[in-house]
């Protein structure tokens, strides 16, 4: 429970790594707001609430700068103290540097970019009022390699995730606001449900060393530690969870 008395935002976090990372917070001894449009949501902190009274779901559109300022406004209004956030919400598309439209862009950017900054934007300064926290910004793998030369809007947002973490860590390094990125590799989770049982997949697993798709729940415990008092010293720093890809 090296979390107990915690309170944490985790964004998207109705199911995949979202979800499995609400499960592992409060594993841990948080108390979570699960943040998300999908009513998805609600089930899953009616669940935990059920099992331990450590999640409560909040309808947050993370493009809405106004709905975000009104979340660590109520948290702290109603805890005293707003301690993680974990930036996981996020979207893809396909399309390269020609297919890509200006509206697929935009979306994109919106979501995976300009969203994560106005999370770390609201809630850094509530945590270093009460004396410090933690920032966990979900990016990707192709937040630091090219991939296969598609998904351009989906490259540039989780690249900038990359980088926009380092500059908070150093921003926040002194006022005791850890900020750090982490990489997951291919997560089965529903993103993949378009590739599930087809040659994609086959590749994919062919092409990662460990042999398999990770799983949520592996990429939710390594945030659960990136959040803790064990990270302590940790700032700035980018986590590979990837079964070896980027090793390659």
């Amino acid at each position: 429970m090296e979390l107990e008395g915690k309170v944490a935002i985790v964004t998207g976090g109705a199911r995949g790594i979202g979800g499995a990372t609400v499960e592992a917070l409060c594993r841990e001894g948080a108390f979570v707001f699960v943040a998300d449009l999908s009513d998805e949501g609600e089930t899953l902190a009616k669940r935990l609430a059920g099992e331990g009274k450590c999640a409560r779901y909040v309808k947050l559109d993370v493009t809405d700068e106004a709905q975000w300022k009104k979340l660590v406004d109520d948290i702290v209004r109603e805890f005293g103290h707003l301690d993680i956030l974990v930036n996981n919400a996020g979207i893809g598309t396909l399309e390269d540097v020609e297919q890509e439209t200006r509206a697929g862009w935009d979306k994109v950017i919106a979501v995976n970019q300009m969203a994560v900054w106005l999370g770390m934007k609201y809630s850094a300064p509530a945590m270093k009022n009460n004396g410090g926290g933690s920032i966990v910004n979900v990016s990707s793998i192709f937040g630091a390699v090219g991939g296969f030369g598609g998904s351009v809007a989906y490259h540039a947002s989780k690249g900038a995730v990359r980088l926009m973490t380092k500059n908070a860590a150093v921003r926040y390094a002194k006022e005791g606001v850890r900020v750090n990125s982490i990489h997951p590799g291919f997560i089965d989770t529903p993103m993949l449900g378009a590739v599930k049982g087809t040659p994609v997949e086959q590749a994919l697993v062919q092409n990662t060393p460990m042999g398999r798709l990770g799983t949520s729940a592996e990429i939710g415990e390594v945030i659960a530690f990136m959040s803790g008092p064990k990270a302590s010293y940790m700032t700035g720093s980018e986590v590979f969870v990837d079964g070896g890809w980027t090793a390659q």
